[in-house]
């Protein structure tokens, strides 16, 4: 009988499914690290389901491994050739091998006994897989906290908004009810109802970081003398790193959230499950995309800010390189940003001029231009001095006839006389 490894990516993840053997010989042979996908937790759910009967026991059959999708995952999805479904946004595909073997023949999945073919099952493994990536997440943005030494808290607690204060008390109820959570392995009506609420506090201090980067950004854009520039620039630098670590944090709380929020509704509502895991991928992607336009407008009012400089170095030696390393340090602090969060950023940073390399430039142009003097001087002298010779000589010529007239009368005077 054929061996059968079920694939499924959501295009953060692939889930490798079927006998823990095979899933392991198959993962070996590709080279990829994985993590348990801890099918077992679906297993008493749809257990006792009526409309998922079967899933209960497709369930027990299979073992699941969670991989990263990177750029070497990622091939497994063109190199097998997964389907993909607009309902469920997932990729899916078989891959079949015979005695032990797993060889690169992929066939979508028809016959129902496949875990592919149970939509209950694989709303399921699509539902752990989203937590996942979200956790996955969550670790990098703990170590790009770590990374820029930004102690969350005390940016907080340093504002006067009492909004910003409920954050910290948030902060705690969430990693309490993740500490539940892992210690339970689900999440209760009454760990989820500490934390229900968290959301809008979440979303008011995003707004309140949001807008603090975008004043920066509007400061850097009304300066224009160079002194001016230099002094914001400056100021921005400790400020950015510091909203943009109040913004993580905030994205981070959020996804666990999301987390929580996904096992709530697997205990719930199954049914619903892979409709809202659609909603929760969607509302954070729009986050994702207003937390790009607001760090964006920044990184264009840095760089802007940075190509003024550079234009003025000769004249600002001191400054202007301080306004363009200032803007450096912001521009690559967001760039990191955006590689934590998994957005694509532009050019990282300008580089400074330095006032010798800005000096020279405009020696050569001077070199130049006096060379370009000095040659149409030289056709202008000439052209003079032609002009001059062949006046002198018309002159000369005319004087001769004269005299030459003039002696002609004395002898025409003397001989008569």
């Amino acid at each position: 009988m054929d061996n059968e490894i079920q694939l499924i990516s959501d295009g953060d993840g692939l889930a490798v499914i079927g006998d823990a053997t095979d899933v392991e010989r198959f993962l070996v042979s590709e080279g990829l690290s994985s993590k348990d996908l801890g099918l077992q937790r679906l297993k008493s759910v749809f257990g006792t389901g009526s409309t998922v009967a079967q899933a209960g026991s497709e369930i027990a059959a299979n073992s699941g491994h969670w991989v990263k999708l990177t750029p070497k995952s990622a091939q497994l999805v063109r190199k097998y050739g997964l389907r993909h479904s607009r309902k469920t946004g997932l990729s899916t595909g078989v891959v079949r091998g015979k005695k032990g073997q797993i060889r690169g023949f992929v066939e979508i999945a028809q016959a129902p006994r496949l875990f592919l073919s149970n939509p209950a099952a694989l709303a399921g493994a699509a539902g752990i897989m989203a937590q996942f990536a979200m956790q996955q997440a969550m670790d990098e943005i703990t170590d790009y906290l770590a990374t820029i030494d930004e102690k969350v808290d005390d940016v907080l607690r340093a504002q006067k908004d009492a909004a910003l204060a409920n954050m910290i008390a948030v902060d705690l109820a969430i990693e309490e009810a993740m500490t539940i959570r892992k210690q339970v392995g689900r999440v209760s009506e009454v760990t989820w109802s500490k934390v229900q609420n968290a959301p809008t506090t979440i979303a008011t201090t995003q707004v309140y970081a949001l807008r603090q980067l975008d004043a920066l950004a509007e400061k850097m854009e009304r300066e224009t003398k160079i002194g001016d520039l230099a002094a914001a620039a400056k100021e921005a630098e400790p400020k950015a790193r510091e909203w943009l670590a109040v913004l993580a944090r905030c994205f981070q709380l959020q996804d666990a959230i999301a987390v929580l929020e996904l096992d709530r509704v697997l205990d719930a509502t199954p049914d619903d499950l892979d409709n809202h895991r659609l909603g929760l991928r969607a509302a954070r992607q729009n986050r994702l995309d207003l937390i790009s336009r607001s760090t964006e407008r920044l990184v264009a009012r840095m760089n802007a800010a940075a190509g003024t400089a550079n234009a003025k170095v000769l004249l600002h030696p001191t400054k202007s390189p301080a306004v363009v390393e200032s803007s450096n340090h912001v521009i690559t602090g967001v760039h990191d940003f955006h590689g934590r969060l998994g957005i694509e950023s532009g050019p990282q940073s300008s580089e400074a001029r330095r006032w010798v390399e800005a000096a020279t430039e405009v020696r050569d142009k001077a070199r130049e231009t006096g060379a370009k003097g000095v040659g149409a001087a030289k056709s202008l002298g000439s052209g003079t001095l032609d002009r001059a010779g062949a006046v002198k000589g018309r002159l000369s010529g005319e004087i001769a006839v004269r005299a030459r007239r003039r002696r002609e009368a004395e002898e025409e005077r003397d001989e008569k006389s």
